[in-house]
């Protein structure tokens, strides 16, 4: 936001990045409301000469490690169209790190962004020893790949 040629906002050192959220603005919490009440929150404050941001850092690719000793031991988590949709509790799979709404992104350091959803079944289910896997928020991914734009206040 800007007010002339000043910037307004203030926080922590550094910069908003790509999957930082934003938990307060002058005091006023913004967690769980919807969006339309945040942006009327902060549309409300254009006047303001500052506003002190409370943020969380989300970077937007999370690093996994699964531990698998052998096929005899579920992954513990079922994908489809590459996103992560559940997940058991307690599985090795969820002790490692995996998100539900997460997309794979990186088996092993090899890309799965393009590869087809039989394919990455294929890989995981084969996988086993410590099984690398990068993962990112699905919506982040839509927006990074311009599958959704998003929606300016």
């Amino acid at each position: 936001m800007m007010h002339g040629a000043r910037p307004i906002i203030e926080h922590v050192p550094g910069r908003l990045s790509i999957g930082d959220q934003i938990m307060s603005i002058n005091g006023t919490s913004l967690v769980g409301l919807p969006l339309t009440t945040c942006q009327s929150i902060i549309k409300g404050l254009k006047s303001q000469p500052r506003l002190r941001l409370n943020i969380v850092r989300c970077p937007p690719v999370t690093t996994v490690l699964i531990r698998r000793p052998d096929l005899r031991y579920q992954l513990g988590f079922s994908v489809q169209n590459g996103i992560i949709c559940s997940l058991m509790r307690g599985g090795i799979a969820e002790r490692g790190g995996v998100r539900v709404g997460h997309r794979i992104i990186e088996i092993s350091g090899q890309s799965v962004v393009a590869t087809p959803h039989e394919r990455i079944v294929n890989i995981l289910s084969s996988a086993v020893g410590e099984i690398h896997m990068k993962t990112m928020p699905a919506a982040m991914y839509r927006l990074l790949t311009g599958q959704e734009q998003p929606v300016y206040i």
